[in-house]
């Protein structure tokens, strides 16, 4: 039987990217979901129960299958140390993590909260889980976006696209226009100075379509297009995120900037005082409840920014390097295990220069391919692994 990790929160409504959110009317983290209802399947069959975190995941909460295989899913959601969770791991025979970070976080939290036991505290229960362990990836529903990308962002799809599911991808061993290096030199360059690319290096105009042709040249000099496409919480730490933005105003930088994500009862107080600070600024503010609409923000926008303290997996980022958004995301978390170094930060300075960079020369965030394959976060991608994982016991 699978039982669910307790949270602080119900699943989510029907929506995109874990943003459609409810509180549940607890306070106190659910206890682990245990369904006694007789299944139709034969009477081998084990009741299958998860958390729906998005319209991709299958259509139903429950389903029967013929194995006698205990599961524990652990959601992005799951609260580390709680001693329901311990156990359900225990007796579990395979316990699936939606990121390594969101494994190797469970597990070392284990000993530091044995210890709170006062006596006939167990051991090593870390070291029993572990081998049970498995990581595999939330599946995303990626649209094809086409329709709504700006003719630069076109520009840079490949001539012959490569579909998986209902997305549109680079294909396999494509290359990128111009590298996370070349980007950073340039983003502090002379911005007076002409964009170059691989075809100003061959006289001979033999290089890459989208370097020949960067586009409307007009089109190359609106002020960068930054979103924020995250929960209006506290762990998303939008006031690194808005102090970085006032930094940027301060030195005179022109930028455009699209806040959304769903709100709740408590709203960090950085959103309403910035919200007057930054209006010149604003393209759009607050929850967007059409996907359309969405979607169109995120195709527009030219850098999506994470300033996340707490991220196990990160479907909003994906959503918006799909719509071809450039990243901007801390060196920490599940952030390394998606993205490469040159989309990470280390420290706010470090995220404070290279928006100034992109500020200056937004060109060179427009002309650049995200070397992300969000196809292998696809649901395509992931369904024979997780119909693998049901079926066979391992992917």
């Amino acid at each position: 039987m699978l039982t669910a990790a307790p949270s602080s929160r119900c699943p989510p409504r029907n929506g995109t990217g874990g943003r459609e959110r409810r509180r549940c009317t607890s306070a106190r983290p659910s206890p682990p979901v245990r369904h006694t209802e007789s299944c139709s399947a034969a009477p081998s069959s084990t009741c299958v129960s998860w958390w729906r975190s998005d319209r991709t995941w299958p259509a139903s909460r429950r389903s029967c299958t013929s194995t006698r295989t205990s599961w524990f899913i652990r959601s992005a959601k799951t609260r580390t140390g709680t001693s329901s969770t311990d156990t359900t791991s225990l007796v579990s025979d395979v316990v699936v993590f939606n990121s390594l970070f969101n494994m190797d976080s469970f597990l070392s939290s284990i000993p530091s909260f044995l210890k709170k036991i006062p006596d006939h505290r167990p051991t090593d229960l870390d070291h029993l889980i572990r081998p049970k362990c498995l990581v595999l990836s939330y599946p995303v529903h990626f649209p094809d976006v086409s329709r709504l990308l700006p003719k630069h962002k076109l520009l840079r799809r490949p001539a012959v696209p490569f579909h998986v599911d209902d997305i549109t991808t680079a294909a396999p061993g494509e290359h990128q226009q111009i590298s996370g290096d070349e980007v950073m030199r340039r983003s502090e360059e002379d911005p007076r100075q002409p964009t170059s690319g691989p075809a100003d290096q061959n006289p001979h105009g033999e290089g890459d379509p989208a370097d020949q042709n960067p586009g409307d040249p007009a089109d190359q000099q609106r002020p960068l297009h930054i979103v924020w496409p995250h929960r209006w919480e506290h762990d998303k730490n939008p006031e690194l995120f808005f102090n970085t933005l006032l930094k940027l105003k301060e030195k005179q930088l022109d930028f455009h900037l699209s806040v959304l994500g769903e709100t709740f009862t408590d709203v960090p107080e950085i959103f309403s005082k910035v919200r007057c600070l930054l209006d010149s600024n604003i393209l759009s503010w607050g929850y967007l409840s059409s996907k359309e609409e969405y979607l169109q923000v995120l195709c527009q926008a030219d850098v999506v920014v994470s300033t996340a303290n707490h991220e196990f997996f990160g479907v909003a980022m994906l959503e918006a390097v799909h719509c071809g958004c450039f990243p901007l995301c801390p060196k920490a978390l599940v952030y390394p295990e998606i993205f490469p170094a040159q989309y990470l930060y280390s420290t706010p300075e470090q995220l404070c220069k290279r928006l100034q960079g992109l500020c200056r020369r937004p060109d060179v965030a427009r002309r650049h391919v995200v070397a992300v394959d969000t196809a292998s976060f696809s649901w395509a991608s992931l369904k024979p692994h997780f119909q693998a994982l049901l079926v066979n016991e391992r992917p």
